[in-house]
């Protein structure tokens, strides 16, 4: 069960409205690093978690519901920088930097510009919407929720970390100080939640008990003699260039990393002929 405070999480204020940038905020709710991506991946984790403790299915509710006022703050945003958006559509934003008026206005076609403000007026009444910046609606593709709690708390580092990454680029974008403010705030949940990811795998073990995942298979039945082994691919034969991951102990302190030559193991495959009314040539189906 769910309840709702009218009050925003943190204040949302825009000066002076910007429609390219309301566009570039639809990233940050819609985008496959945006809002709506980790609040449902928190969300499906939580309710498919299986744990002797709890606390881990309430960490993420906790988080989830969270990222939903993170949703509402951006979507609030995206209003308020449509306020002065041309009903007729005859102009657009000119005002934004040199970079962004470079893509959203110069070497893009203007239509495209238009097209998006077509979108904010037409199917929403210049409000935000549960798509990206270009307008295409959020399909969940990159909600991660495996049911393996180690595996998805990495998962969700790197939602947060390139879920940072497009809040740092958002507000170098940012030319208004309430749209900085509310992205330094963003950020600096991002951070946190980083760290919290993070933590929960250090609590489980960090790398050394949490590797591989699932460390639930033993062992034993994989080919060991690759687990730890770079593969090269180099034409030449040329060694792979060294690195962390090709000499030492490994990072979840069972084997040493190597690196070795990738050769063909395998034979070459041979499939058989093609079966009568596959819809095949003839010449493939043989005698």
């Amino acid at each position: 069960m769910y309840f709702h405070d009218k009050r925003l999480q943190y204040p949302v204020r825009v000066e002076t409205p910007d429609p390219l940038f309301a566009r570039q905020l639809q990233q940050a709710i819609g985008g496959i690093e945006g809002e709506i991506r980790v609040c449902l991946q928190y969300f499906f984790q939580a309710w498919g978690n299986r744990s002797p403790n709890p606390k881990y299915r309430d960490m993420l509710l906790h988080t989830a519901t969270e990222e939903i006022g993170h949703i509402e703050m951006l979507a609030t945003a995206v209003a308020l920088n449509l306020e002065n958006a041309p009903l007729t559509l005859q102009e657009t934003a000119a005002e934004a930097n040199p970079v962004v008026n470079a893509v959203m206005g110069g070497e893009r076609p203007r239509h495209m510009v238009e097209g998006m403000l077509h979108k904010h007026l037409l199917s929403t009444g210049l409000a935000a919407f549960p798509g990206n910046s270009d307008g295409v609606p959020f399909d969940c593709s990159h909600v991660y929720a495996s049911g393996n709690l180690a595996g998805d708390m990495f998962a969700n580092v790197t939602a947060e970390a390139t879920g940072r990454t497009l809040a740092v680029r958002l507000y170098n974008a940012a030319h208004d100080p309430g749209m900085k403010d509310m992205l330094s705030f963003l950020i600096a949940r991002d951070t946190m939640h980083q760290q919290q990811w993070l933590a929960v795998i250090e609590e489980l073990g960090g790398f050394e008990g949490t590797l591989p995942i699932p460390n639930s298979f033993d062992q034993k039945l994989e080919k060991s003699e690759f687990s730890y082994a770079f593969f090269g691919h180099d034409m030449h034969g040329e060694p792979p260039p060294a690195g962390r991951y090709t000499d030492g102990p490994s990072l979840d302190g069972k084997g040493r990393f190597s690196a070795m030559q990738s050769q063909p193991m395998g034979e070459e495959p041979n499939l058989g002929p093609a079966r009568k009314g596959s819809g095949a040539q003839r010449e493939q189906m043989g005698k």
